[in-house]
């Protein structure tokens, strides 16, 4: 059912929590919404009391604030979503930036609390440098981020989907020259979203560094990566698996940067063995 809970700086938190059993919180990517992991949740509802969010600025919620939209705030929201609930240890699962914003929880409150992680195709920094070739595409600049948001500014939806678009998967690449309707569909959502909290996100986002989290990481952590994932290479998953203590990392083959849309069924089954394990 749809609920909601009123953050510490009065914004209106929406949240579709179904099933029974120990508390799995699923946190989405940007410009997504809850109903990115309906399926996943219903499938899960004989085991977990599912809690599907809508990130603040995200499911055309209206923001109050929209300056206040920010990874920080997400990761204070998280906190706060578990204290109204009074959940028991959660299990976070977060895909693109819901991992960043358990990376985020995870700086600012450690991993006392929660019992496991479930990570979904994302680096801890987006931007790349001279000593770091694992951000975006494996070269997107600080120049190259500043374009973007440019682009974001004048024209939200195309900016988005030319962010996909450009990216390491030539599928999706033609997809957008063809301007497939599947293409159409989602320039169609994105032009209903409200950009300013959304672009204020992107803007902390493009500033984060979690590399020093991961090894401070003390829960069980499962990866799953795709490895013709539009922004990111095996080479990246390798390494998150490397520097988080105890993590396992699965690589759906053939898929993009969300494989579990791809292999539903094995991220279904994946996601079941390992909160039970």
């Amino acid at each position: 059912m749809l609920n909601s809970f009123t953050t510490s700086d009065n914004e209106q938190i929406t949240i579709n929590i179904i099933g029974k059993g120990s508390p799995l919180i699923f946190l989405h990517g940007w410009t997504a919404n809850h109903n990115d992991w309906r399926e996943y949740a219903e499938a899960l509802t004989d085991q977990h009391t599912c809690y599907c969010w809508n990130a603040r600025g995200h499911g055309r919620q209206k923001v109050a604030n929209p300056s206040e939209a920010s990874i920080g705030r997400m990761a204070q929201d998280l906190r706060e979503l578990i204290q109204h609930f009074e959940l028991d240890n959660p299990i976070l699962l977060g895909h693109s930036m819901g991992a960043l914003t358990i990376w985020e929880y995870i700086h600012h409150f450690g991993c006392n609390e929660i019992s496991k992680l479930c990570l979904v195709d994302q680096s801890p920094r987006l931007l790349t440098c001279n000593e770091w070739s694992h951000g975006i595409y494996g070269d997107f600049s600080g120049p190259s981020n500043e374009a973007f948001i440019r682009h974001l500014e004048d024209d939200f939806s195309e900016a988005v989907l030319r962010l996909v678009a450009d990216g390491n998967n030539p599928h999706t690449s033609k997809s957008y020259a063809d301007n497939s309707p599947q293409i159409q569909k989602v320039r169609e959502y994105l032009s209903k979203l409200d950009p300013e909290p959304l672009i204020n996100i992107w803007k902390s986002l493009s500033l984060v560094d979690y590399r020093e989290i991961l090894p401070k990481i003390t829960v069980p952590t499962l990866l799953v990566h795709g490895d013709e994932s539009q922004f990111y290479s095996v080479d990246l998953a390798q390494y998150v698996r490397d520097s988080i203590p105890d993590a396992q990392l699965h690589i759906y083959q053939g898929t993009d940067h969300s494989p579990h849309l791809w292999q539903k069924d094995r991220f279904i089954e994946d996601l079941r063995t390992f909160t039970q394990e």
